[in-house]
């Protein structure tokens, strides 16, 4: 295959590769890239319509090439940094106060460093070389020309290339930072939940122990208790079965506690929060002496989430418990409806018969009940009625998006309520360059100054 043959293969590899790249890049990148290629292409070639040039085709071909540049630095940069050497050896002056911005940026994507140094220094000394060729014909350049090219290069090339290798330096040392910072949170996270796994154990071994025992003696001796009343007084064996009941289901619950601590929340707490369940938590109000009653407004089943139903008999129940302590004789509504989206439960009592003094409660069954509600993303609300009775609500939604269990701490310390993702590496912004980039300002700014200065003296000629 002849040398011309190979070239144009190449050619034509690299004309797929740059079409594909483009196709495979975000939208946002390609708009930007084109803005950007259009203003320096704008600003190469406007002054030519306002002042005419001695070699207007040489003026508009640098200006063509400068804006190629622009797109040409995210996949050569080293090649668009050797590129910016004929634009600054070109007499286009307005192409020319771009290359800074050029050099800049492509010296970034420049790996290694050893090969971003190696880049400048070949193209501030092509820079000098250029210069120098150019004056050739007319005999040998001037010592004062030979110093303005060697400051052009200096400006235009190696400062701002210097400047591109240090903030390009920082974007691998933050991304390693990042990824450490990732560990560290992820280790935090693990050690945390081992620790919190193992206490919520322990509690559950402590409960078991004192509190099982203490309710498994209770519901035998009420056993007892109901065969005796049903022999000598069977007008109380309706009491002692409900004390026995009682027990058992207290048991129950218990089980049911112990396997939440022990991260086994669906084996034993059963179908909670249907409204089988309901009508039951009613009916041992009403067994108790409470006038209470179940208003059903939703289909036979509702397909809710465990988490969700789980907290409507929490409600309900509390709602129930509160009603008989503090308001023992008024009427009690319990309401259920369905919104789609989320469930609304309601506990609403009148007000007593009989003016009730003020317990000895420390309202933690309502401060538990706005935790729970909380962590599903619902609402609660407890508060008194203008009849002098007390309401209790929950609008809950029916899929939760929290995941159970101490989900909010998942959630990286650096990422807090309301705060954005943080943005890439790639992305630079005022408080990256003042912050991590100090220095490399530092040396843009003689840049800046000769750029000022080559403006003023292209506008004053």
């Amino acid at each position: 295959m002849s040398p011309a043959v190979r070239a144009y293969a190449r050619a034509r590899r690299e004309a797929l590769a740059i079409r594909e790249a483009v196709r495979a890049a975000p939208r946002r990148t390609v708009v930007t890239e084109s803005v950007l290629t259009g203003l320096v292409l704008v600003c190469s070639l406007a002054p030519v319509a306002l002042i005419a040039p001695a070699r207007p085709v040489a003026v508009v071909l640098l200006g063509v090439f400068a804006a190629l540049l622009v797109p040409a630095r995210r996949r050569y940069p080293a090649l668009t940094v050797l590129g910016c050497v004929l634009v600054i050896a070109g007499n286009n002056v307005w192409a020319m106060v771009v290359v800074p911005c050029l050099v800049w940026s492509a010296a970034r994507r420049v790996t290694p460093v050893r090969r971003a140094w190696a880049v400048a220094g070949t193209g501030g000394a092509g820079a000098v070389l250029l210069s120098v060729a150019a004056q050739f014909p007319g005999g040998l350049p001037a010592m004062p020309y030979l110093a303005a090219g060697a400051g052009v290069a200096a400006l235009f090339i190696l400062l701002p290339a210097l400047s591109g290798v240090m903030m390009g330096r920082r974007r691998p040392l933050t991304r390693l930072l990042r990824e450490r910072n990732a560990y560290l949170e992820q280790t935090r996270f693990l050690t945390e939940e081992a620790a919190r796994s193992e206490e919520r154990t322990r509690i559950a071994a402590e409960m078991h122990d004192l509190l099982g025992h203490r309710i498994s003696l209770l519901s035998m001796h009420a056993g007892a208790l109901q065969l005796a009343a049903e022999r000598q007084a069977p007008a109380l064996a309706a009491q002692a079965e409900l004390l026995h009941t009682t027990a058992g289901t207290a048991m129950d619950e218990l089980r049911g506690i112990l396997g939440v601590l022990r991260h086994r929340s669906g084996e034993h707490s059963g179908e909670r929060g249907t409204r089988e369940d309901l009508s039951a938590l009613v009916e041992d109000s009403r067994n108790a002496g409470a006038d209470a009653e179940l208003h059903w407004n939703a289909p036979e089943s509702v397909d809710a989430h465990a988490r969700t139903r789980q907290a409507v008999h929490r409600v309900v129940r509390e709602g129930l418990t509160n009603a008989l302590k503090h308001a023992s004789g008024a009427p009690v509504r319990v309401t259920f409806q369905d919104d789609g989206d989320s469930v609304v439960v309601a506990v609403a009592n009148g007000a007593p018969p009989v003016p009730c003094p003020p317990g000895d409660g420390n309202r933690s069954g309502l401060v538990g009940l706005h935790e729970r509600v909380g962590l599903l993303g619902g609402v609660l609300h407890a508060g008194p009625r203008p009849d002098g009775g007390f309401l209790l609500s929950a609008r809950i939604p029916v899929r939760p998006d929290t995941p159970p269990g101490y989900a909010a701490s998942r959630a990286p310390v650096s990422g807090g309520a309301g705060s954005r993702p943080p943005l890439s590496t790639e992305v630079l912004t005022w408080p990256r360059l003042l912050g991590g980039g100090c220095a490399a300002l530092l040396v843009l700014l003689p840049t800046v100054g000769g750029t000022v200065a080559l403006l003023i003296m292209a506008v004053l000629d």
